[in-house]
């Protein structure tokens, strides 16, 4: 009995090439990580392209609030959609999922709303080189 407890305990012991497998993610995601750091910097150090183009901005802005605007109606179509089906539906599970499904809806339209401003605001405080010249809150 005694070598066959032995045995199996020099077959949970974990060996070099178990090691090397454990650390070679580690190894990986420094490499990338320095890698990043030394390859972006020259990118970060070029002047802002979307600020110096003549019409980027404007298009920028209108794209924000056209994709804004069709959310919002978005929003209308599918609250008024589940409210008509929620009229003529008899079972208690399907009306809970309409439910769920119209408080998914209003969660997406309120990020529409919320991140456009929410981005212009921080990204002027961090100094972000893009919130300096577009302006992304749709009204």
């Amino acid at each position: 009995m005694p070598q066959d407890r032995t045995s199996i305990d020099v077959e949970r012991r974990p060996g070099p090439e178990s090691l090397l497998d454990s650390r070679l993610p580690q190894r990986a995601v420094l490499t990338l990580a320095l890698l990043s750091l030394f390859a972006v910097s020259p990118a970060a150090a070029q002047t802002n392209a979307v600020c110096s183009a003549d019409k980027l901005p404007s298009m920028i802005e209108g794209f924000f609030q056209l994709t804004t605007g069709l959310g919002i109606v978005g929003l209308a179509i599918v609250w008024q959609a589940d409210s008509l089906i929620e009229m003529f539906t008899l079972n208690p599970e399907q009306k809970k999922g309409l439910k769920r499904h119209k408080r998914s809806a209003m969660r997406s339209a309120l990020v529409l709303v919320v991140l456009g401003p929410l981005y212009t605001v921080a990204g002027s405080m961090m100094g972000l080189p893009l919130a300096e010249c577009v302006d992304l809150v749709p009204w």
